[in-house]
Parts: C-alpha cells; structure tokens; sequence
C-alpha cells in the first residue's frame, strides 16, 4: 500500500504545475544536445541555470535531470553516424556502432542504442525508488557530523581518482575548488576571507558565473579552437530503414544488455565517472564472452558492442542519483550542477529529502519513467531531424549561446560585475582545458566546501575541540582508512598507467 500512496503522489505531482512539460522538454533538449557536437550536458544544464531560477524547484529538477540522462542517449547519434562520441557518454560505443554504420546497419545500431538504453534506464528508476528511501532511512540513523567529513573526504579523493588527466592535476583541481567555495564571509565570525577586497565578493563566488563560465563559455571557446569533426556518414535510406535489430542481432544483445545494467546500476554510484567507468567495464566484460559461430569480434561492428555499454551508461547515468537524493552528495560535475541548482531555490538534498520532501523527490522519479519512454519514442522516428541538427554548423551556434550565457547571469544580478566574474571563469576554463585539467573536480570541490566546512567545526564541537572524535567512532574511521588506502592504492606506478589509459578515448 505504501507503494501506491507513493505513486499515486508522484503522478499527481507529475501532471500538475507543467511537470510533465518539463520532463519531455527536458528529454528533447538533451536528446539535441547530445547530437550537437560541442554542448554536452554539463554546458547545457550551466546555461540554463538562470531560466530554472524562476521555475519551481520540482520543475527545475526534472527538467535539468532530463537534459542529463537525455544527453546520455543522445550521444549515441554522433558516435554512430559520425565516429563523434558525446560527452563523457558512447565513448565506448563508438568502436562498433560506426563499424555498423559503415557495414550499412547503421539503423540496427541506432535501434540497439534506444533499446538499450530504455531498459537500462527503466531497471535503474526502479532501483532509484526502491534504494533510495531505504538509504535515506539509515543515513538519518548512523551519519552524524564525523561521518560526514569521513564520507566526503571519501567523496572528493573517489572524484580525484576517477577523473580523467593526471592525478596532481585533478587533485590540484579539487583543492582550488575548496578554497574558492570559502570565499566570502564566514558564516560564524562574520570576518570576510579570501575577498580580495571587493565587496562584491561578500557573499562568495557567485555559483551562476562559475558554472557558466568553467562549463558554458569556456567549452564554447575550447571548441572554437579544435579541427572540424569528420562530417556525418551518409546513410542509404534501406539502413535507416530498419530501426531495430534483427532476430539473431537481438538474441546477442540481450544478455549483453543485462549485463551493462548491472554493471552501470554497480559502478554508477561511484564519484567521479562512474557512468563512464561502467561503460567501459560493460565493453571489457563483452570481449572476454566467447564469439559465438559467425559472430563478428568486437570493434568491427558487433552488436554486443553497442549494446552493453549504452545499457551501462543509461543506468549509470540513473544511478548517480542515488547519492545525490539520498545523501546530498554529488558524485560527479553534473550532480554537482543538480545540486547548486537545487541550492538557488533554498533546497538541500540530502537524507531528509524522501520523508520531509515527498513531491519532489517521487515527482522526479516519476519523471524518469516517464523520460525513458520519450527518448524511446523520439528518439528513432525522427531521426531525419537528428542527423539534420547533426549537420548544423557550431560557427552559427555559438554566438546564440555566448549572448544566452551574458543575458542570463546580467538578468540574475543586474550587475557588470557578475558578467565580468563570468568572463574571467570563462577564461579560467579554457585555460584548464588547454592545460589537461577537468574543470569537474573544481566545481565539485566549490559545492562541496560549505558543507564539509560546517560538518568539520560540529565535529570538532562534538569532540570537545579534539580530533580524537574521527578515530573513536567506528564508521568515521573507517570511511577515512578507506580514502587513505584509495589514496596509497592509486599512487602506485602500475595503477596510475592503467587509470590513464582508461580514460583515453578512442
């Protein structure tokens, strides 16, 4: 019975207030920007933050979660039909889903990719409702303030690890990020730090600018400085034609399916690129199963291919939520967005989320759901449309999105100051692009600060000023000897080579 109350209440919140709009704009927005070379969801989710700030925060969370997890499938387009992958999203896809496509299955791939990615992301919105309550429930119960810091030390060493360059880097990222997040005014003493003299900077580093500059702007400008992309593969009409696998083409994918699932719904959790991470685990499993008779290897053109790391991807993508609602702790850049711009309207995810905010938390569920079929739906039918916008030109693009960037982040504080803040973090972001830094680590570090500042000064007020609490609590303690082995672990020569090459695409 608790089920259907919990259902009946995320269908009502999902047919009111313009939700169910939300939720398939949001879906189309991501599906196009997945297609579109030189977006991506990160970019995307950052320049629309100042039209979220006038929707409700309900509206604001599906519409921004369908550009995500609609982004994720929308890659698959690009690293198909023009060996292009998305971002962060079909970077493995891309070996055999363009082999297809050259072997004139291109529609078989495509067809493949939705399917995939709809079962994947539907088993991941179940686990979602079913775990994250569960989560939540014993979260409230075992992390006090020690835990806390222990579990997001844990958070930003896992982010350091799984993102992509080298470790100093991202780790130099992370600690930026933590300083930038105390700028400002203490919240306790009242005394101004790190302001640099500027009263403007009282209030801290305007979250806004910095996302829009790090991943709006500066993406922008980091793609106006590469080669033009191969252009799109021209595809006869009869490849097209069939949009879904064959018989033996699905009875190879489907435990290829499964198996990504799992995967992705395992490792989605997992801060940093989880999802990523998953996609390539998913691979990896596929090329150590036996060829069946007659069954093409992987990377030329096998449909298992294709399958299993969309499947790992999508529910990758569905499961890095569960931290995010359960916990309030984002795993990675994009939940760090989600979780900023959850901020702007006074919303703290977290282990209260599915008891003191019900409507949100289970209208968005019921968003997933409903998501999932909009992708599968619009995903196919109008391909024409997608390979037309996959032939847009960036040049008549990015001019739009610049004046977007502006407008929005002026519209917000009607002030000079802030549109120059967002330039200056624009700036920064290009030049860590060109230097091998991932912005994500910084941004994730900068959401994070406020938080793992006001966990540490209770702890350290629970111990009596002593660091003693951390090590006399048993879950605190042994969530810090974890990130200090994870820590030892990739500092090892044989290890920082393999986590090097895993991220390099192909």
């Amino acid at each position: 019975m608790e089920w259907l109350a919990h259902g009946a209440l995320g269908l009502e919140v999902l047919f009111s207030g313009g939700h169910v709009l939300a939720a398939v704009a949001g879906c189309l927005l991501g599906l196009a920007v997945g297609v579109l070379p030189g977006l991506g969801p990160m970019a995307s989710i950052a320049m629309l933050l100042p039209v979220t700030y006038a929707l409700a925060p309900p509206t604001a969370l599906i519409l921004l979660a369908g550009i995500y997890y609609g982004a994720q499938y929308g890659g698959a387009v690009p690293a198909i039909l023009r060996q292009l992958p998305g971002e962060a999203s079909s970077a493995v896809t891309v070996r055999d889903g363009y082999a297809m496509a050259r072997a004139g299955q291109a529609g078989a791939a495509l067809g493949a990719a939705a399917l995939a990615s709809f079962v994947a992301g539907t088993v991941g919105t179940l686990l979602l409702a079913a775990l994250a309550p569960l989560l939540s429930a014993q979260a409230q119960q075992v992390l006090q303030a020690p835990e806390q810091v222990a579990l997001l030390l844990l958070l930003l060493v896992g982010a350091v690890v799984l993102a992509s360059g080298a470790l100093l880097k991202a780790l130099g990222m992370v600690l930026l990020g933590l300083l930038l997040g105390l700028v400002g005014m203490d919240p306790y003493s009242g005394q101004l730090r790190y302001d640099l003299g500027l009263p403007e900077l009282a209030g801290g580093i305007s979250f806004m600018a910095l996302a829009m500059g790090l991943f709006g702007l500066g993406e922008i400008i980091a793609h106006l400085g590469r080669k033009p992309a191969a252009p799109a593969l021209a595809v006869a009409a009869p490849a097209l034609a069939q949009r879904w696998p064959d018989a033996p083409q699905r009875r190879q994918l489907r435990p290829a399916l499964l198996r990504g699932t799992l995967l992705g719904s395992l490792l989605g959790w997992l801060p940093g690129g989880g999802a990523l991470l998953a996609s390539f685990a998913a691979y990896a499993v596929e090329g150590l199963r036996r060829l069946r008779p007659g069954e093409l290897p992987l990377s030329q053109g096998n449909i298992r291919g294709v399958a299993a790391p969309e499947a790992a991807n999508s529910a990758g993508a569905q499961a890095a939520f569960m931290p995010l609602l359960a916990l309030g702790l984002p795993t990675n850049a994009v939940m760090a967005l989600l979780l900023g711009a959850l901020s702007l309207h006074q919303v703290q995810p977290g282990p209260l989320v599915p008891s003191q905010a019900p409507q949100l938390f289970w209208g968005l569920i019921l968003s997933m759901g409903l998501g999932n079929l909009v992708l599968l739906l619009c995903g196919l039918p109008p391909l024409g449309l997608w390979l037309r916008v996959l032939a847009l030109p960036y040049r008549l693009l990015f001019p739009a999105l610049v004046l977007l960037c502006a407008l929005g982040m002026y519209s917000l504080q009607a002030s000079s100051f802030s549109v120059a803040l967002l330039c200056l973090c624009a700036l920064l972001g290009y030049v860590f692009r060109q230097l091998g830094m991932e912005p994500g680590p910084l941004l994730l570090g900068f959401i994070v600060a406020p938080q793992l500042e006001a966990q540490l000064r209770l702890a350290l007020v629970q111990g009596q000023g002593t660091w003693s609490v951390f090590w006399t609590r048993p879950l605190a303690a042994g969530l810090l000897v974890l990130t200090g082995l994870l820590l030892l672990l990739v500092l090892l020569p044989g290890l920082q080579r393999q986590r090097g090459q895993t991220f390099v695409d192909d």
